[in-house]
C-alpha cells in the first residue's frame, strides 16, 4: 500500500519505518525542514533501540521517505496517518489544533479516496472533529479511523512488529477492510485485530495508560508504607506479582511515572470525564500520589544531611524517565535535580543517552550547577553521594569499592531498587531505597 504518516516524532517515525519495512511504500511528512534533512541525511531524532537500522535500510530500498510537501505526501496516500503532537493544556485537556491543521491540509489535497487515521493519542470526539473539519474542503469519499498506538519507549519496534493487539475504531466498513490488510503482517501469531467505534478506541488508549499508571502509583503508595512499618516491598511485590489475577508487570516501585504518555494521558482522561460531569476519583488520586512521589527520595537525602545540603554536590546516574530512551519529559530526574541546586547543592550527572535532552532542557543551569559527564564514574569525583534516578543495565553491577572510595560518604539513594542493601551493607556503604528497609553500612572492610 501507499501510506503516509503526517509527523515524524516518536510515534509517526516508528509507525511509518516499521510499515515500510513490511513492503509499503511510506512518505513521512514534517513541517520541521532541519529535521527532514536530517532524517534523509541519516540522522533520527530520537534514541530508540533498533530504529537507525530499520529506517537506513527501508530509506536505501527506497521504501521510505522523508519530505516537507504535504500536498505530493497526501495526493500519494492511500492510507494518511496523522501522528502529530498533542500537548495538554493548563487543564489537563488535549490541544486538537495541529492535528486539526492536518485535517484541513488533507481535505485541501485530497484526489480520491483516502483513510484518514487518527494515531495521535486523542480525545473522545476527535475522530468527529477531523471528520468534519475535513468535509470542509473537500467532496471526496475518505474514512476516519482511530487506531491508538501502544509502544513502550525503549521496546517500540518490538511492540510495533508484535502487537499484543490492534485496535481499529471505523465507521466506513471499507476503511476497517483496508486497516486490517494493512496490519495482516503484524499479527499472524495470532494476536486480534479488534474492530471497534471510533469513541471506544479512542478511550481504549486513555483507559489503558491510566490502569498502568495507577498500578504505578499503587505499589509506590504500598512501598511508603513498609517503609513506615519495616516490610520490605520487594518480598510485598513477589508476594501479589504471582498471584494471575495481578501479575508481575507494572508493580515495580521508583520514584514515580514520566515520559511523554502517563502523565499526559492521565490529566486528559481525569478532563474528559469533567467535561463528561464525572468525578474520576481514583485516577486523580493516582495523579496525586504520582507527584508526591518525585520527593520521597529527595527526603531520604535531606534526612541524611541533617536537612543541610548547601554546598553538597551529588553524583547522580540516570536522567531519562526509564532506560533504552533519551526521553526526559516529565522524568523524575528533573525534580530531583531541580530540588537540590533549589538547596543550594551541585549536580553532576551522567546518563547513557539523555544528555543532549538534558542540555536542552537545563540549559542556563548546565556548568553552573549541573555538570553533565559522558562517563559513569566521572560523576563521582567530588560527590558527596550517589542517586540512583534510571535503571540503566550499566548501573547494575558497578564497582562499590570504587564508589565507596571516590565518594565523601559512603552513601547510595537507589531510586529504582537495583541494589541487594544486605550486600552494600557488607560493604560499609550506607543504602537507601524505595520501600526496603535500611541497614546501617558503617563496617570496615566488608565483602562483597
Amino acid at each position: 500500500m501507499k501510506i503516509t504518516v503526517i509527523g515524524t516524532g516518536y510515534v509517526g517515525l516508528v509507525a511509518g519505518t516499521c510499515f515500510s519495512d513490511t513492503g509499503n511504500e511510506v512518505i513521512c511528512v514534517d513541517v520541521d525542514k532541519k529535521k527532514i534533512d536530517d532524517l534523509n541525511a541519516g540522522i533520527i531524532p530520537i534514541y530508540e533501540p533498533g530504529l537507525s537500522d530499520m529506517v537506513k535500510r527501508n530509506v536505501k530500498e527506497e521504501r521510505l521517505s522523508f519530505m516537507t510537501d504535504v500536498k505530493h505526501a497526501v495526493e500519494h496516500a492511500q492510507i494518511i496517518f496523522i501522528a502529530v503532537g498533542t500537548p495538554p493544556g493548563e487543564d489537563g485537556s488535549a490541544d486538537l489544533q495541529y492535528v486539526l491543521a492536518v485535517a484541513r491540509d488533507i481535505g485541501k489535497y485530497m484526489n480520491g479516496y483516502k483513510v484518514v487515521v487518527d494515531k495521535s493519542t486523542v480525545p473522545v470526539g476527535t475522530a468527529e472533529k477531523v471528520e468534519a473539519e475535513i468535509r470542509k474542503h473537500t467532496d471526496h469519499k475518505f474514512g476516519v479511523v482511530s487506531n491508538p498506538e501502544f509502544l513502550k519507549e525503549g521496546a517500540a519496534i518490538d511492540d510495533f512488529l508484535r502487537p499484543d493487539r490492534v485496535v481499529i475504531g471505523a465507521n466506513d466498513p471499507e476503511a476497517a477492510e483496508m486497516m486490517k490488510s494493512l496490519y495482516h503482517p503484524f499479527v499472524r501469531s495470532g494476536k486480534p485485530i479488534l474492530v471497534m467505534d471510533r469513541r471506544s478506541a479512542e478511550l481504549t488508549k486513555y483507559t489503558a495508560n491510566a490502569l498502568l499508571a495507577t498500578k504505578i502509583s499503587f505499589i509506590n503508595d504500598i512501598a511508603n508504607l513498609c517503609d513506615l512499618v519495616g516490610a520490605d516491598i520487594e518480598m510485598v511485590r513477589k508476594g501479589i506479582g504471582t498471584d494471575s489475577r495481578i501479575g508481575p508487570r507494572f508493580i515495580y516501585p521508583g520514584t514515580g511515572y514520566g515520559g511523554s504518555c502517563f502523565p499526559k494521558d492521565v490529566q486528559a482522561i481525569i478532563k474528559t470525564a469533567e467535561d463528561s460531569g464525572y468525578d474520576l476519583e481514583i485516577i486523580k488520586s493516582v495523579e496525586k500520589v504520582n507527584k508526591k512521589q518525585k520527593t520521597v527520595l529527595f527526603g531520604k537525602v535531606e534526612n541524611y544531611f541533617n536537612n543541610d545540603l548547601a554546598g553538597k554536590t551529588f553524583a547522580m546516574w540516570g536522567l531519562a524517565f526509564k532506560p533504552k530512551t533519551d526521553d526526559m519529559r516529565e522524568a523524575p530526574a528533573i525534580d530531583m535535580i531541580n530540588n537540590l541546586i533549589a538547596r543550594g547543592a551541585k549536580v553532576r550527572a551522567h546518563d547513557p543517552e539523555a544528555l543532549s535532552e538534558a542540555t536542552r532542557i537545563f540549559n542556563g543551569e548546565v556548568e553552573k550547577d549541573l555538570m553533565l559527564l559522558e562517563k559513569r564514574y566521572d560523576a563521582l569525583e567530588g560527590a558527596d553521594a550517589l542517586i540512583i534516578m534510571t535503571e540503566w543495565n550499566a548501573f547494575r553491577e558497578p564497582d562499590f569499592y570504587l564508589i565507596k572510595e571516590t565518594l565523601k560518604h559512603p552513601a547510595i539513594f537507589d531510586g529504582r531498587n537495583l541494589y541487594d542493601p544486605k550486600r552494600l551493607s557488607k560493604l560499609g556503604i550506607d543504602y537507601f531505597s524505595i520501600g526496603r528497609p535500611h541497614l546501617n553500612g558503617h563496617v570496615k572492610n566488608g565483602s562483597i
